[in-house]
């Protein structure tokens, strides 16, 4: 099959923009973790991917069955909707890890200062 944009945009023609409020209240493009073209295709095509992976939707051509393929782990990604469509998966029903500098464990107090170094001399 073309990965030619032109032809998948195409064959996943949506009436309605998708957005993802919850996880991307800001939009796609302003998260930070999709490029302008990754973004304006789940802007553009979402509806119709989403509705492919929830199976509300039966696929109406190739590229679609190719798609509902790679969306459920039978094939690797091919083209840009489907690599864009398996990052927001990714990035939305992974957990995410956060890591911090500190540690679990409660840090304990000063260690106590032994009267063995100071002397008679040391006192003011």
């Amino acid at each position: 099959m073309s990965n030619d944009i032109s032809l998948l945009r195409q064959a996943f023609v949506s009436q309605r923009q998708f957005y993802d409020d919850q996880n991307f209240p800001r939009g796609f493009s302003r998260s930070g973790n999709f490029t302008l073209l990754e973004a304006s295709i789940l802007e553009q095509h979402g509806v119709v991917l989403k509705g492919l992976y929830n199976k509300t939707l039966a696929p109406q051509n190739a590229y679609q069955e190719q798609f509902v393929a790679v969306a459920f782990g039978a094939q690797e990604a091919a083209n840009p909707i489907e690599k864009a469509w398996v990052k927001y998966l990714k990035l939305t029903t992974c957990k995410t890890k956060f890591h911090t500098l500190f540690g679990r464990s409660k840090m304990s107090g000063p260690a106590p200062i032994s009267q063995d170094y100071y002397s008679e001399s040391d006192s003011l």
